[in-house]
């Protein structure tokens, strides 16, 4: 084809803004298409910071009040450490070292042992299961915070189906979680939030505290 013809020549500048024009057309498609994967992506990404920040090997501190469509409401105080886990509320302090858990009910003075990923460690422990490939994220700014949404995808074995937090946009403190776990959902107001400089001795029941008047339950192995 002999693009110096006549008719070509008349028309080149013509045919060069229709090709510019059909390959920005193509780009904006292109770019309307990575969007979602891109800004999924990226809010994993940003999500993985503040999941790190509570679980990461430093360790962590926050007070927790929680509240289940108001039928089971509780406040304490958690240090997280990896796997490892303590925490005090009204009715149980709980140490678990990533091994063993141990778990002191006050008003009945009873200390209860469990394998450390045990679900039978109470009737709540089972309910929240997930994993950070469970989901599609998405994020937005709201004043001076960030909320993540994360949406259970098809074939997630977890059972949060769905999770919102919101956290400080310049720290990426926590403020706030939101669980959805199937029709209901949790809340969790978070204050105090410290992360680091936790030593593993918080994680290490203190026996010698719970000698005289506990009655001890071992159910390792059951």
């Amino acid at each position: 084809m002999d693009l110096d013809a006549p008719f070509f020549a008349e028309h080149k500048s013509f045919m060069k803004k229709i090709f510019f024009l059909f390959s920005l057309l193509l780009c904006s498609l292109h770019l309307v298409a990575a969007t979602p994967k891109d800004n999924s992506v990226k809010a994993r990404q940003e999500f993985e910071k503040v999941y790190n920040m509570v679980f990461g090997p430093q360790g962590s501190m926050l007070r927790y009040d929680v509240n289940i469509i108001g039928i089971y409401k509780t406040h304490g105080t958690i240090w997280y450490k990896g796997k490892k886990q303590c925490f005090s509320d009204e009715r149980v302090n709980t140490w678990n070292d990533g091994v063993t858990a141990y778990m002191v009910f006050k008003k009945k003075k009873t200390v209860e042992i469990h394998d450390a990923n045990s679900d039978k460690k109470d009737k709540y422990s089972g309910k929240f299961k997930f994993t950070l490939d469970d989901f599609r994220y998405s994020m937005k700014n709201d004043g001076d915070d960030i909320i993540f949404t994360l949406k259970q995808q098809k074939g997630a074995k977890g059972t949060v189906k769905e999770v919102r937090a919101q956290v400080d946009a310049k720290t990426y403190t926590p403020k706030s979680l939101k669980l959805k776990v199937a029709f209901f959902w949790v809340k969790i107001k978070i204050s105090n939030f410290r992360s680091g400089s936790v030593p593993d001795a918080q994680f290490v029941f203190p026996a010698d505290r719970y000698k005289e008047g506990y009655k001890y339950v071992d159910h390792r192995n059951e």
